[in-house]
């Protein structure tokens, strides 16, 4: 079973196969995932919503051809969530049903063996991300989920190995790429930093932006791929509650092509705002500003 590193040569052989999926790394995130793959060492993206991380891993599952794993945090997630449960139902409809073919002279023992079997296992991401690897583990908004979690998520990330009572070690025979994603909503600890490469993904400059507009949506003209652009990066300087990100950019784009619009002027950019703001206080602070004066800059 062939580990992911072996299928990538390099950075540069790395941003390729990221190319090819439609995703455009820059040449420090390129590095970072690389170095990542060939080290073993989980992935750590921290940075403003829509700055693209989730859809790094995702990238990178469909750049690497394999499986993806995704395991959504978010308050109060346990270990039963994350990794495995038992699934009662069935283990109590497969205790009766021995009750009734033993005519009462069941075995206790062994009919308590038999409910703790993987047939009555139900795996979570995190557990199948171990027994269906090599995969990419996406652990998405760590900083949503609690410190008792993290703390959990150590040891796995650790040894790529979980002991299940019942069934004995589970592990991982490749051990997954791992990549964790964070808003910044809550600092995460520094143990669980420390066993990962750290990445700081920002929103692209103009030119990767408008490349990214290009090619997913390769209807668009030049001109207003570089209009949208140039509005949503001036939306970004302002103090919104919510900076929009490349997923709002590219729905802004794709609201003015389904509009037949070809310039994004004053009048269409009102609108259309509400497919790149999504806050009523964002949405009055810029009508305040100027939307004329927004476009000019």
């Amino acid at each position: 079973m062939r580990a992911p590193a072996e299928n990538v040569a390099s950075p540069e052989d790395l941003t390729r196969k990221l190319d090819r999926t439609g995703y455009l790394a820059d040449d420090g995130l390129a590095v970072s995932a690389y170095l990542a793959l060939r080290m073993g060492r989980p992935l750590f993206c921290e940075g403003e919503p829509g700055t693209g991380k989730t859809s790094l891993a995702i990238a990178l599952a469909e750049a690497l051809e394999l499986p993806l794993v995704r395991l959504q945090c978010h308050e109060g997630i346990d270990a039963a969530q994350a990794l495995y449960d038992w699934d009662f139902p069935r283990q109590l409809l497969h205790l009766r049903t021995l009750e009734a073919a033993s005519a009462g002279a069941l075995d206790a023992d062994a009919a308590e063996r038999s409910l703790y079997t993987e047939r009555f296992l139900l795996t979570r991401p995190l557990l199948r991300a171990l027994t269906e690897s090599p995969c990419v583990l996406l652990v998405d908004e760590i900083d949503r989920a609690d410190d008792e979690f993290e703390a959990f998520l150590l040891q796995l990330l650790d040894e790529n190995a979980v002991t299940i009572p019942e069934l004995g070690e589970i592990r991982a025979a490749v051990p997954p790429l791992v990549v964790l994603t964070s808003n910044r909503t809550r600092e995460v600890h520094d143990a669980l930093k420390r066993r990962c490469l750290y990445l700081w993904v920002d929103h692209p400059d103009l030119e990767r932006e408008v490349a990214i507009l290009r090619r997913r949506l390769p209807g668009i003209d030049e001109t207003l791929a570089r209009q949208v652009t140039r509005a949503v990066h001036t939306l970004r300087e302002m103090e919104l509650l919510k900076p929009p990100g490349v997923a709002e950019t590219l729905d802004w784009a794709r609201a003015l092509l389904e509009l037949d619009r070809t310039v994004l002027d004053a009048a269409t950019a009102a609108a259309t705002l509400g497919a790149v703001l999504k806050y009523r206080e964002d949405l009055e602070r810029v009508a305040r500003a100027g939307l004329d004066r927004l476009l000019a800059r």
